[in-house]
């Protein structure tokens, strides 16, 4: 009886003591990178799924037949749901989960529609739509205790173009390997118990 009594008392104080670590409710950020620069709301659907959505500029290298190459920004639409598969153990660990601070696989869905190019070369320079699938894995922290976090993140998916209303004869598309780092900060954030 007397280990029913301590068992029952264990449980007590570890379902009353015990912190569930979960995804933030919401977080909107700006993030920067190599790339790009990128503007995103993260939501909880569960507590440990989210879904990031994010309108930005991604930075295009091109290489035409006369060897000439430039660097273009056009914009991008992003939806990426996301598993923050150990929150809960870094949580536990004492680690910072603050702001999503996790590993994370995600399924990355990217659009590049025609509407501009910013670049320094004259003439016409477009990048056709595009639309990318690439399932990643990636990490995200913070630095300290702060807002300002980093990502990094690496997938192979696939690029599909859309180029019959430009004149090609037909679409393309290619395998894309998508390697990211990132360097952010969180402007808001509905944070949850922890």
């Amino acid at each position: 009886m007397k280990y029913f009594y301590v068992l029952v008392t264990f449980l007590f104080v570890q379902t009353t003591f015990a912190q569930e670590f979960t995804t933030e409710k919401s977080t909107f950020s700006g993030q920067v990178g190599f790339f790009g620069a990128w503007i995103n709301n993260e939501s909880r659907l569960s507590n440990q799924l989210t879904l990031k959505s994010e309108i930005g500029f991604d930075a295009f290298t091109r290489r035409y037949g006369d060897g000439i190459s430039f660097d273009a920004f056009a914009p991008v639409i992003t939806v990426e749901p996301r598993w923050y598969y150990n929150l809960e153990k870094r949580g536990n660990k004492g680690r910072n989960v603050h702001n999503n601070g996790g590993n994370f696989l995600a399924l990355t869905l990217s659009y590049h529609p025609d509407w501009f190019v910013i670049t320094g070369l004259e003439g016409d320079v477009y990048i056709p739509h595009q639309l990318a699938i690439v399932p990643k894995w990636g990490i995200k922290r913070n630095f300290g205790k702060s807002d300002f976090n980093y990502e990094v993140g690496v997938g192979l998916g696939y690029n599909f173009m859309f180029l019959k209303q430009y004149g090609y004869s037909e679409n393309n598309g290619d395998v894309l390997l998508d390697l990211h780092l990132r360097i952010g900060y969180t402007f808001k954030s509905s944070r949850t118990k922890q």
